[in-house]
């Protein structure tokens, strides 16, 4: 990897700590340059604009993610309800709900109208989808994937709302 792309590499990774730790709405450029061990201007060196490093970190979180369910994926294909009740213990647990925490605001700054929480949420999401279908015993594949992924959602909100022994009934 060249130089410049392995420090984009780990700004990226201090931004993704940062958001993780503090949330979207402490991600300001300031902050977020302190976070990397840089002036605003050097990370706007880095980064096109504030956008391209919210979307950056974003990205990074989903890989994140993506590495941890990887790492604790069921070892056979499941159906729908026996995927999502293999899933919820662990994306509930408290390791992985600052994860879960960012989703949520991106959902919810999304739904405002942030293009930029769209785009990435909405590519989060679709690779959710696809991991989804990828561990999926089914006939119906996209079907059964969209179910679990609005069951596991609807199970994070409620869970963020206080309501984690509705969610823990789901299973």
């Amino acid at each position: 990897m060249p130089e410049t792309e392995d420090r984009r590499s780990q700004i990226t990774d201090s931004l993704a700590d940062f958001i993780l730790a503090e949330g979207l709405n402490a991600a300001s450029l300031r902050p977020l340059a302190k976070a990397a061990g840089l002036s605003d201007r050097m990370l706007l060196y880095h980064f096109k604009d504030k956008s391209e490093v919210i979307a950056a970190a974003l990205t990074r979180i989903a890989e994140r993610v993506t590495v941890i369910l990887e790492h604790s994926a069921p070892p056979t294909a499941l159906d729908a309800d026996a995927l999502r009740a293999f899933l919820w213990p662990r994306l509930s647990q408290d390791q992985m709900w600052p994860y879960m925490q960012i989703w949520l605001e991106t959902a919810s700054l999304a739904a405002r109208g942030d293009v930029v929480c769209r785009t990435v949420g909405e590519a989060i999401g679709r690779g959710f989808v696809e991991w989804v279908k990828s561990h999926l015993a089914s006939n119906q594949p996209d079907i059964d994937a969209a179910k679990v992924l609005t069951s596991i959602e609807g199970m994070v909100l409620l869970k963020s709302l206080g309501l984690g022994d509705v969610s823990e009934q789901a299973v």
